[in-house]
């Protein structure tokens, strides 16, 4: 039961940091960011949002910086949906497994592509030596 209450929690942090960050925050360092997920902690006093950010190293840094100067006003939108005796306070968090899933992906295909570029290459050069001998 209570591990249903947390993920529901987790779920409505989740979806109103989502919410505030897209509609509402006017904060200019705060762009290009997606909500990844959310993580409550088992006695509702923290909450850490996992945060995906486009950008260079230094433009996430800079997203960062200005998510965590908004945490009380999210943490205030979520105080008026959540109905409990405690908000949780929000920490932000740069979740990395977006950045490596875009760079194993990269890497796979760039494998593929020198595979597939070798074997383009072996049977080009087969072919025209077929054509030569003919």
């Amino acid at each position: 039961m209570k591990a249903h209450r947390l993920e529901r929690v987790a779920e409505v942090v989740r979806e109103v940091a989502s919410e505030t960050i897209l509609f509402e925050l006017r904060d200019p360092r705060v762009k290009g960011v997606t909500v990844t997920r959310a993580e409550v902690s088992g006695d509702l006093q923290h909450a850490k949002v996992y945060v995906s950010v486009m950008g260079s190293e230094a433009e996430q840094k800079l997203c960062l910086h200005g998510l965590q100067h908004a945490a009380g006003f999210v943490q205030s939108k979520l105080a008026n949906r959540l109905k409990t005796r405690f908000t949780p306070v929000i920490h932000f968090i740069l979740d990395q497994g977006v950045k490596n899933s875009i760079e194993i992906s990269r890497l796979i295909n760039e494998a593929l592509g020198q595979s597939a570029g070798s074997a383009g290459t072996d049977s080009r050069t087969e072919s025209k030596e077929d054509s030569e001998g003919s």
